[in-house]
């Protein structure tokens, strides 16, 4: 049976294969729910130096978390921005450009998701903002939303994730859909959805076929490939950038 986990590291990830419905996004039927831990955090590498005189500036040294500075709002206080994330209109994965058509930076974290355990887990985690954007493939046949909710610690994070792991999809990264004639078709049919933890980051996805229709395991595969590529592709290369320094890229 194809696992999603077969791609490598960064595909450990949770993934859940659920229905929405076309006028609003509502959940039905029972999904495949595919729990894994998070991704390796970027550790910072101590090497020898020589003293630094009393007026050279030294960095703060890394929290001993796998996120680094990014384990703790604490360490990593700045907002996150639409740039900083999706500063990129077009992206390659595996050869592939995916065009981004929208995106958006929610101060009130509830109004971009849907289902009550997750709004209860931002709210309880202090979730301050939550940015998603769309994208398209060449073709015009997977559509899909990427969204980073900026909870105050990694306990927060992982709270979050949980919300959206379960076995039946009622708490989900709600859509963002384009004003394009493509992406306009997000939330309609069935889709991939889940997250995942990056320090007291939860990075969440959608992504599904424009038609929505219900994908075979080669077709999943695909989604599943789409979404984690984009992630890695846009969100990813910030996060880390924040694990090592605290700061935005």
């Amino acid at each position: 049976m194809w696992s999603p986990y077969d791609e490598g590291p960064r595909s450990r990830r949770p993934i859940i294969i659920a229905s929405a419905g076309l006028a609003v996004l509502i959940a039905g039927g029972v999904g495949l729910a595919m729990l894994a831990r998070s991704d390796d955090g970027v550790q910072p590498v101590a090497t020898d130096s020589a003293s630094p005189s009393k007026d050279t500036a030294v960095p703060p040294a890394a929290p001993g978390d796998e996120f680094g500075f990014a384990a703790s709002r604490a360490t990593d206080p700045h907002a996150l921005t639409e740039k900083e994330l999706f500063g990129k209109t077009k992206v390659r994965v595996k050869g592939q450009t995916y065009t981004m058509t929208v995106s958006r930076n929610d101060k009130k974290c509830k109004n971009a998701v849907v289902g009550p355990k997750l709004q209860k887990a931002l709210a309880t985690g202090k979730c301050n903002q939550l940015v998603r954007a769309s994208f398209r493939d060449p073709s015009g046949k997977i559509i899909g939303t990427v969204g980073v909710a900026n909870l105050g610690t990694s306990a927060s994070a992982s709270r979050v994730v949980k919300a959206v792991s379960g076995k039946k999809l009622e708490d989900y990264l709600k859509v963002l859909p384009g004003k394009d004639k493509v992406t306009k078709f997000l939330g309609t049919g069935e889709a991939f959805a889940g997250g995942w933890r990056h320090g007291h980051y939860a990075v969440l996805v959608w992504f599904q076929y424009k038609d929505g229709h219900a994908p075979s395991k080669k077709e999943a595969k695909q989604l599943n490939a789409a979404a984690f590529g984009v992630a890695d592709a846009t969100v990813t290369p910030a996060l880390e950038s924040r694990s090592l320094t605290g700061r935005r890229p």
